[in-house]
């Protein structure tokens, strides 16, 4: 395999090095390194970054390859500077045995782009009433360590508890989408003076609160560990932390879209007509105090990552009436630019933080080998170079993907993807993909 010098990237301390990447790992970093037998790629004005690590992507396959298929979504997350992904369970059939979830992660390894992790489900079908094969899942080639229902709540408080304690036995973590079905039956957006307005029925704040709080106690009782998927509201945020602040084993992560996007979209916004289902995703986006509400806890480490749930839909399931859209959003090529955005142009976060919420604590948390390490000489070599300094608006040409439903078409969005790197070779570089062909080579001789 081919060595590659990246030369003069700032590192997230704020100092300047080259670094050498060969053989799957990183073996120098520094300044005025050899460039010898490598092909050098300039990094002036680039940040570079571990790379990404998303825990919460919908890959789609298999059953709905129509919207994304694991080859697609692999290659949408490494135009976005992801080096792994850990794929939700909702596909069809449902990734509830171990011979769905090693499919899964067997075509990730085909593609190359990044690593594929596998998400378990916890119940069979995702249906809540009896728990899925974890053990099997969990002993497979896949080794899964992190089970979700997500689209659906783990609403059984029965089934819950059986399940953190038999995940604990192994330790793995349960991520838990927190929805009390009874409370949003027909939900369609935040509930509020807006969805009165609007005619939209509403989704209370409280059908997430309350089931975060019943499972932070659950996995307290168990002693069990408990990740709570796409946090949105400021009243989530309380518990989490009063969790915290008790020790219970908890963990949070909150989505991009959370971070910027307010329920007002909804009405409409700068002369575009209203109940656009590019903005209709679960949980619904919520009020401006929310928001800041998530990116406080972002910064103070309430939340502890940020996440995509990536979600990916046709044009069909998009392109229709609000009550009969989809709910969903794609995420991943937008992610580290909406970030920036977020927090780290408003200077709640810095370079490092982002290196920590997007990589370092995903990997850590999921249990993703070989990802989410600071860049020093010995370490896996996933990287990713940024430019920060590029405002653009976003376009369909940044999508990687097989779906377009992102709610950022026609935003400016700072920052650009420049080159990620996975196993050592490059699946970006100067910020266009480089080829599936030439890809699954790469992924070939990595495994040498």
């Amino acid at each position: 395999m081919t060595a590659h010098l990246i030369r003069g990237a700032q590192l997230v301390d704020g100092s300047r090095a080259d670094i050498r990447l060969e053989a799957r790992r990183i073996t120098a970093v520094g300044s005025g390194l050899d460039a010898a037998g490598a092909t050098v790629v300039d990094a002036d004005g680039l940040i570079a970054l571990p790379g990404l690590v998303d825990l919460h992507t919908h890959l789609r396959e298999p059953g709905f390859e129509e919207s994304e298929t694991v080859l697609t979504g692999s290659r949408a997350a490494a135009a976005g500077g992801f080096t792994a992904v850990n794929a939700m369970a909702n596909s069809s059939p449902v990734a509830d045995t171990a011979g769905v979830v090693e499919q899964v992660q067997a075509l990730g390894d085909d593609a190359g782009y990044v690593t594929v992790r596998p998400i378990g489900a916890v119940s069979q079908g995702l249906q809540g009433t009896h728990l899925s094969e974890i053990g099997a899942m969990a002993t497979s080639r896949a080794k899964v360590r992190v089970f979700s229902d997500d689209g659906s709540c783990v609403s059984d408080p029965l089934l819950m508890r059986r399940a953190l304690e038999y995940i604990k036995g192994f330790g793995g973590v349960l991520a838990q989408h927190a929805q009390e079905p009874r409370l949003t039956i027909g939900a369609q957006m935040n509930e509020g003076r807006l969805s009165s307005e609007l005619g939209l029925a509403g989704w209370p704040a409280v059908a997430e609160e309350a089931i975060i709080a019943r499972d932070v106690l659950l996995a307290d009782h168990v002693g069990a560990r408990l990740h709570v998927c796409h946090v949105s509201t400021a009243g989530s945020v309380e518990v989490i932390r009063w969790a915290k602040s008790r020790g219970i084993d908890v963990t949070a992560e909150v989505t991009p879209h959370h971070l910027v996007l307010t329920e007002d979209l909804i009405a409409g916004h700068d002369g575009a007509p209203g109940y656009d289902a590019r903005y209709k995703v679960n949980p619904p986006l919520r009020s401006r105090e929310d928001v800041d509400a998530l990116r406080a806890a972002l910064a103070d480490g309430t939340i502890d990552i940020v996440a995509t749930d990536h979600a990916p839909h046709t044009a069909e399931a998009k392109c229709c009436e609000w009550p009969a859209a989809a709910n969903g959003m794609v995420g991943l090529e937008s992610a580290l630019s909406v970030v920036q955005a977020a927090v780290v142009d408003s200077g709640q976060l810095d370079w490092a933080d982002v290196a920590r919420v997007l990589s370092e604590a995903p990997a850590r948390i999921g249990q993703v080998e070989g990802h989410g390490q600071r860049i020093a000489e010995g370490a896996p070599a996933e990287i990713t170079l940024y430019d920060p300094s590029v405002r653009r608006e976003f376009a369909v040409t940044d999508l990687a993907g097989q779906s377009q439903n992102s709610p950022y078409l026609g935003m400016q969005l700072p920052g650009r993807v420049v080159a990620t790197f996975h196993h050592g070779y490059p699946t970006v570089l100067d910020g266009e993909l480089v080829g599936a062909e030439t890809i699954a080579e790469h992924a070939r001789a990595a495994l040498v």
